[in-house]
């Protein structure tokens, strides 16, 4: 982040000047220091290090994350676990490759886009994540209202409530301050692997099924494997995976602690994903119980496993909403400014970044208005966001790998052969699927 270091590190990324070493001379021309050998890690540096690939990875198992695992396990039991670990591996793949720029170039993605491929495309790709991020963050606050509504809380108090609390947590001024209350919320995932244990699943199978694909050939089947990978990657997630590294003041020497961040965050995310399938597979799945929601799968649980597993869905829905709603704002600004050249960052007040705060305040305020608007068509919304997130996660992630290609941009720590080809084999699969998905949504499927 460029303009950010020609104003001043905030404060938050000073504090871990000690552990998160790196040139200021690099960080000014964007250029890949030398390649320094390997070093031991230090377990105290990789706390340290802990946050951002955590924070990316669990906000993108959102309500629409837990509605489509939900759904699989419902309708296919643990069919559909085997998934977990590809999308786990690519995950590791887009998320690595975003916090790798972030540190050897000092700048955020969208910033690299316009430098590589110009302003007109850099507009283009912007907008189109205004109106995505926009329409997703809709969907987080109807997540949020429909969690709530579970315990008994209206929409016209839940949602409210919660836009001001994102609100205020956006506007802290501090990214470690914010970084923190994110994670602290992360913890309610937790809730998904108790209610696993609760349910008393059969292990030995659900391993099996894990391990060994089992793919059939219907199109419910396979529209709901189309609907996984969106879940595990989608286009504001590479700018966050960027743009976290670049707050938290992370360099080229960082690279190995910040590996460890983002492989945890992602085998964390996916283990939660695993245990949501898990739990309506066991429960629902014998049932014939199927459902197309997250809080149908809550309130279906209920008489079959329980008040308490119920009362755990819909916690875990609540926190997965809410996480996503804090991040999906900031992300957004964030991109637009860096894009554009305008003052951006947490720790920048309404006079020094009145743009960023605009942003965040407009996409908050529409979002939580729609979301409470009586009869509103949400699922037309969300629909249409997942035809935008369709279109532009191919285009992200082919600029991605151009520019972590570039040995000009990258130098030493350009992608590798086999880094390479991980990534375009991701985009191959990711572009495939998503006409798939075009496709199925046509059909009526």
């Amino acid at each position: 982040m460029a303009q950010a270091d020609a104003t001043g590190t905030p404060k938050a990324a000073q504090g871990h000047e000690a552990g998160l070493t790196g040139s200021k001379q690099h960080r000014k021309h964007g250029r890949a220091a030398t390649k320094r050998p390997r070093a031991k890690l230090d377990p105290k540096l990789v706390v340290a290090a802990m946050g951002p690939g955590l924070v990316t990875a669990l906000a993108g198992a959102d309500a629409g994350g837990v509605a489509t695992y939900s759904t699989a396990g419902s309708l296919f039991g643990f069919a559909q676990l085997w998934t977990i670990p590809v999308m786990c591996f690519l995950l590791i793949v887009a998320q690595e490759t975003a916090a790798r720029m972030g540190c050897v170039t000092g700048k955020g993605f969208a910033s690299l886009i316009r430098e590589q491929y110009g302003v007109r495309l850099s507009a283009l790709a912007m907008l189109a994540l205004l109106i995505s991020n926009t329409t997703v963050t809709l969907s987080e606050f109807a997540g949020i209202a429909s969690a709530l509504g579970l315990f008994g809380v209206p929409t016209v108090v839940s949602v409210p409530i919660a836009a001001l609390a994102v609100w205020l947590i956006a506007m802290s001024g501090s990214y470690e301050r914010i970084e923190k209350v994110l994670l602290m919320i992360a913890c309610v995932f937790v809730t998904y692997i108790i209610a696993g244990f609760m349910i008393g699943p059969d292990w030995g199978d659900a391993l099996y099924n894990t391990v060994v694909p089992h793919i059939q050939s219907g199109t419910r089947y396979i529209s709901l494997l189309v609907a996984s990978v969106g879940t595990v990657i989608a286009p504001w997630m590479l700018f966050l995976g960027t743009s976290n590294v670049v707050e938290k003041n992370a360099h080229a020497e960082d690279l190995p602690y910040q590996r460890v961040d983002v492989i945890t965050g992602a085998v964390v995310a996916s283990i939660i994903s695993w245990f949501i399938i898990l739990t309506t597979g066991s429960v629902l799945f014998p049932a014939g119980i199927a459902v197309a929601s997250a809080e149908d799968a809550a309130v279906a649980l209920a008489p079959l496993a329980g008040k308490y597993a119920e009362v755990l869905f819909g916690a875990g829905l609540t926190g997965a909403s809410f996480l996503a709603a804090c991040v999906l704002p900031g992300i957004t600004a964030s991109a637009i400014c860096e894009a554009f050249g305008w003052e951006r960052g947490s720790d920048r007040n309404w006079q020094e970044a009145p743009v960023y705060r605009g942003i965040i305040t407009a996409v908050l305020v529409v979002s939580a208005v729609v979301v409470m608007i009586p009869n509103v068509n949400l699922f037309g919304i969300m629909m249409a966001a997942q035809v935008i997130n369709g279109v532009l996660l191919p285009v992200l992630l082919y600029f991605m790998v151009g520019i972590a290609n570039d040995k000009h941009v990258m130098g030493e720590y350009r992608n590798s052969r086999a880094w390479n080809a991980f990534t375009w084999a991701t985009i191959i699969a990711v572009t495939i699927l998503t006409i798939m998905m075009f496709v199925f949504q046509a059909i009526g499927y």
